[in-house]
């Protein structure tokens, strides 16, 4: 510390006494320090150069390039690989040129074959790894099947299920009217029997027999079918005075399909030009072979409106089902068949059932086909509550979630969850077969695309790609216009309609003759919308937005959907007969049509 002391004193005089000679002092200690300095880099960079000169004298160190992987799947879309790749759609287009491929006949939605798809990927430099398969287990079938066939031993004997069918106007509801006391003919419009109908008739004699009514109007040939399928006896109704006619052939092939035994009731034999023998020989062209000519089909000459020999008829249909046997086991799981399905304002769905198996009661589970039910009540044809229901009868349940259709088989199950298992299998049962039919569809309109193209394309071959290209953009400009000035208007005369009907039968009905139609050329007939019930402020509205009428078949409409419906300009046809609601229809479609104009010269 002296030491240091002494020199900063004399350090201090110096800088007091002579200034420029501390300056030079200072300078000759900085370059000798500079001096080391410099000496000491020199030697460290010589030492890196001997380094660098050790690694460049070592072996070259590779760069592993990584490429990107595109994850694949069988029958990948040209769009889905853009994607997985991280490309645009023109890039793969690009990476397929000089293949098999048509390449401008490609499409985002279109399909790429596996070799293909591996060759994009590899055209592109990347690699491709398959996409792990998604272990999906099967689903288990959990649908609710019929039971067994009865067993004999248990098995009780039933009442016959019988079935009127014949041609419209010949005397069904008439013969029905008069084997059970009551008015019916009276009350349906247009005197013609529109629905299926289903009665309990007891005899004089103490016998019971299930009797259903159906239409014989052309117009309800699948209720007629609906009607054969649930019955074990057809009476065929065949008017004497009018002979075989077109629904009478119709009814018998009903009956033939569904195996079931015919018995003929020549009906209006107490007019005067009533000529039985005449209806027998018709019928024999239809191979309906009556018992006078060495058949096995029982005739009985009735007159339904006097009630003439119909206890002949009806003990002709007692022995015919004391033939067959009719046995049913009353208990165990209730099996039956919708026989028609409407909505109720009270009671909201209701069906009328025929029970086949078993006994109904109230809060038994019921599935039919993707609807189920809780059975809250049962009523007869009469309207009055009934505790339970056994073989072949008829009875109206109430209860449903949602409306099955006419002609679904009516199963029990053991509870609501189970019901709902049923109900869920069946709709994915049936939006599977839909996918199925509609990849199918899919890849039959590609194909035809396809075919269409390259047919397109064979005066184009010797063309280079870039004149191809030009001349199939202006042989289709006209077609695909880009820009919206350029779209060409639809000329199409066009008809939508909106279409409501009272029972799923009649709608069924209705839509069998729209599915008739085939003058689409001419004035395309576009259903909206259908449905059961009465017209609502929905429809009003759809048929507003599409311009279009609406048809109601038995159906009401109260006095404020009129209104809106007038204050929208929106037609509101209502009918209560089948054919006068066709008529219209007919009547409106032509009126769509532009007039024919004929010249004739009178003179010259």
């Amino acid at each position: 510390m002296s030491v240091m002391s002494s020199v900063m004193r004399g350090a201090s005089r110096l800088a007091h006494t002579d200034p420029a000679l501390l300056s030079r002092f200072l300078c000759s200690s900085r370059s000798s320090t500079s001096l080391l300095t410099c000496q000491q880099s020199r030697t460290l960079a010589i030492r890196q150069v001997k380094g660098q000169r050790k690694q460049k004298s070592s072996k070259p160190v590779k760069v592993k390039l990584v490429k990107q992987e595109v994850e694949i799947r069988q029958r990948m879309t040209v769009k889905a690989l853009a994607e997985a790749m991280n490309k645009d759609f023109n890039h793969v287009l690009e990476a397929l040129l000089n293949t098999e491929v048509d390449v401008y006949a490609m499409q985002p939605n279109s399909v790429l074959k596996e070799h293909l798809i591996k060759e994009v990927v590899t055209r592109s430099g990347m690699k491709y790894r398959w996409a792990k398969l998604s272990v999906s287990r099967e689903r288990e079938n959990r649908d609710a099947h019929r039971r067994p066939p009865a067993d004999p031993t248990r098995a009780e004997p039933r009442h016959p299920v019988v079935t009127i069918m014949g041609h419209v106007d010949h005397g069904k509801t008439t013969l029905l009217d008069s084997l059970r006391k009551s008015q019916m003919v009276s009350m349906e419009a247009g005197g013609i029997t529109q629905h299926i109908g289903a009665f309990l008739v007891q005899l004089p004699t103490g016998e019971k027999i299930t009797f259903l009514d159906t239409p014989g109007h052309a117009a309800f040939s699948s209720i007629r079918a609906r009607g054969a399928n649930a019955t074990d006896i057809v009476i065929l109704v065949v008017a004497a005075d009018d002979g075989v006619m077109n629904q009478t052939v119709e009814s018998i092939q009903h009956a033939r399909k569904a195996k079931v035994p015919v018995i003929v009731a020549v009906n209006k034999c107490d007019k005067p030009q009533a000529d039985p023998q005449r209806v027998k020989h018709e019928l024999l062209a239809h191979d309906v072979v009556c018992e006078e000519f060495g058949g096995d089909v029982q005739a009985i000459h009735i007159s339904a409106l006097k009630g003439d020999n119909l206890l002949a008829l009806a003990e002709a249909t007692v022995v015919l089902a004391e033939v067959m046997e009719l046995k049913a086991e009353r208990g165990g799981p209730v099996e039956g068949l919708v026989i028609e399905s409407r909505t109720d304002k009270g009671k909201g769905p209701v069906t009328t059932t025929i029970i086949q198996q078993g006994t109904l009661k109230r809060g038994s589970v019921l599935v039919a086909g993707k609807s189920w039910a809780k059975v809250r009540f049962l009523f007869d044809e009469n309207g009055r509550a009934v505790a339970e229901a056994g073989p072949s009868t008829a009875v109206e349940v109430v209860g449903w979630k949602e409306l099955p259709s006419a002609g679904e088989v009516i199963l029990e199950v053991e509870s609501e969850q189970r019901a709902r298992e049923v109900v869920e299998w069946r709709s994915y049962e049936e939006a599977q077969k839909k996918l199925q039919e509609e990849q199918s569809i899919i890849e039959l309109k590609q194909k035809q695309h396809l075919d269409e193209y390259r047919k397109e394309r064979e005066g184009l071959s010797h063309l280079s790609w870039r004149q191809r290209k030009w001349a199939l953009h202006r042989a289709n400009k006209a077609k695909f216009p880009t820009r919206a000035g350029e779209k060409i208007q639809r000329e199409e005369i066009m008809l939508p309609i909106i279409v409501k009907g009272d029972v799923d039968g009649s709608m069924e009905a209705i839509l069998n003759v729209l599915d008739s139609y085939d003058a689409q050329q001419q004035c395309q007939l576009e259903l909206i919308h259908f449905g059961i019930g009465d017209i609502s402020e929905n429809d009003v509205s759809l048929a507003e937005t599409f311009g279009g009428s609406i048809y109601g078949f038995n159906v009401a409409v109260n006095k404020s959907i009129q209104q809106l419906a007038t204050k929208k300009n929106v037609p509101l046809r209502l009918h209560s007969v089948i054919y006068k609601l066709i008529d219209e229809l007919k009547d409106e479609l032509s009126s769509k049509l532009p007039p024919i104009v004929t010249q004739n010269t009178v003179g010259e």
